[in-house]
């Protein structure tokens, strides 16, 4: 279930910033400019997952690609394989830079909208997603007894890697619409499942004309937990030894109360 954020019901607030943003168009050259329906999302212990408008205009018809990021860290992928009859770790790459949420909106397919190369540069698109590689890359053998390049493996575990993030709902599978109200405005939606990992994200919009990116803007996200579940969780990286003593105290009370009720009965 996604739980719609109030923002994004102020329609009169978002109809005065689209009105805004018309009345920057005359001022605009090869531009865009967009925003945001709110920029900090909570998360709080009811957390079920919300979603965010982005709305904006342009100076002249063009498409338009929209970019979410989530914060980047090292990710560390780990072929099973069955040894004696037992499933086991075996084979393992590490990819540096790995956004922990990624989602591309555009108003028609993005193959269609610039070439492979202009995509690539500005990671545009799954496919079009560069990781950084973190040590060497383990030799691998397929069935038929044939050796794999470096380059072969690496796809296998970046595909891998990009399973996983869709599993989990951090990486949206398909491209999300940009929808334009008349020539110039258009809005996206973007949907963040409960699985949001906090941090720094980044809302990028591209305006691109005859397959070039003719402007660009970036906007900052932040998601942030908040309340007693943020409280617990900040204790549990600032002080872990004193949350494990504490966890464990807690398992052993309530294992004395259950046996006290017990007993009553």
């Amino acid at each position: 279930m996604v739980r719609i954020g109030a923002a994004s019901l102020a329609v009169p607030a978002l109809l005065a910033s689209f009105l805004a943003l018309c009345g920057q168009r005359a001022a605009l050259a090869d531009e865009v400019v967009a925003d945001l329906s709110e920029h900090l999302i909570a998360i709080t212990t009811g957390f079920t997952g919300t979603e965010v408008t982005l709305f904006g205009a342009v100076d002249a018809p063009g498409d338009v690609a929209v970019v979410v990021r989530g914060p980047s860290e090292a990710t560390t992928v780990r072929l099973k394989e069955r040894v004696a009859g037992i499933w086991i770790n075996t084979r393992s790459v590490t990819f540096e830079q790995v956004p922990g949420f990624y989602s591309v909106a555009v108003n028609r397919p993005v193959d269609d909208i610039a070439p492979a190369t202009v995509l690539a540069r500005h990671a545009i698109g799954l496919e079009h997603l560069i990781f950084g590689l973190s040590g060497e890359v383990p030799p691998m053998v397929t069935e038929d007894g044939r050796q794999l390049s470096e380059d072969e493996t690496e796809a296998l575990f970046r595909a891998a890697l990009i399973r996983n993030m869709q599993r989990n709902e951090l990486y949206v599978p398909e491209e999300q619409t940009v929808s334009f109200l008349g020539d110039s405005l258009f809005r996206a939606r973007v949907v963040f499942p409960s699985s949001v990992p906090t941090g720094q994200y980044t809302v990028s919009v591209y305006l691109i004309r005859e397959g070039e990116i003719v402007s660009a803007q970036t906007t900052p996200l932040v998601v942030s937990k908040i309340g007693f579940g943020a409280a617990v969780f900040d204790f549990a990286n600032r002080y872990p030894p004193f949350y494990g003593l504490a966890a464990i105290a807690i398992a052993v009370f309530a294992g004395w109360l259950a046996s006290v009720a017990f007993r009553r009965r």
